[in-house]
């Protein structure tokens, strides 16, 4: 009499299957967690892009550019948001247009803080990315991006160029990664800082200069047009 092995053989492949796909998610992450790992160890040249950063004080500014009701009658303000190169805040290194609801808005930042266990020098140095801007009636998290998660920051241009290509996703992937995990390179000196959401009601007319004070924390200053 014959009898059908099939039953068995399946269910035996289906788990070798299981485990080759978990062994590779986990040697993905190795490499992954492994290759920050090298690059805030190894690298030199990284680690003197990080360090040569500036102590800055204005960082960027918005205007507004309109208001005007939607559809909907509800109030809408049209603003122009201009991020300055870190060393000379007279340059433009970025500047975007954003549709927001109402006239209260929301600007939301990631500071990232290199301490001295890292840059070795006695100064901490910090970078910060935008995250999202967003009115007042609206959720942060339907916020519109400001810069692109994972992506590279162009105003951090000298800390890019210090890594080689194939590295780059690399570094700001996990530099992004701390808005979900403050703690993850804390390791290393490095550690993300939250509380940094900040607002304003605003007018035409007015120029809403963005400053980082010594301890990382951003705040608005209101200047009139000229």
């Amino acid at each position: 009499m014959h009898t059908s092995t099939s039953g068995k053989i399946l269910p035996k492949a289906i788990a070798l299957l299981a485990l080759g796909i978990a062994g590779a998610v986990g040697f993905t992450y190795y490499l992954s967690t492994s290759s920050i790992h090298k690059l805030l160890t190894e690298n030199y040249a990284l680690n003197q892009a990080i360090t040569n950063l500036t102590t800055e004080s204005q960082i960027g500014y918005a205007t507004l550019q309109s208001q005007s009701n939607n559809v909907d009658g509800q109030l809408e303000s049209k603003l122009r948001f201009v991020q300055t190169d870190p060393s000379n805040p007279q340059q433009i290194v970025s500047e975007q247009i954003f549709t927001v609801d109402g006239d209260i808005i929301h600007f939301d930042a990631l500071i990232v803080k290199f301490t001295d266990e890292y840059v070795k020098t006695g100064k901490e140095k910090a970078l910060f990315l935008w995250r999202r801007i967003y009115g007042e009636n609206t959720p942060p998290a339907q916020g519109e991006a400001i810069e692109i998660p994972n992506t590279a920051p162009e105003r951090y241009y000298a800390i890019t160029k210090a890594l080689r290509v194939k590295d780059r996703d690399v570094f700001w992937q996990a530099i992004w990664d701390l808005a979900n995990d403050p703690a993850a390179l804390s390791q290393y000196g490095v550690k993300a800082v939250f509380g940094n959401a900040i607002y304003t009601r605003i007018l035409p007319n007015r120029v809403y200069t963005f400053k980082i004070n010594p301890s990382g924390q951003i705040y608005i200053e209101t200047f009139d047009a000229k």
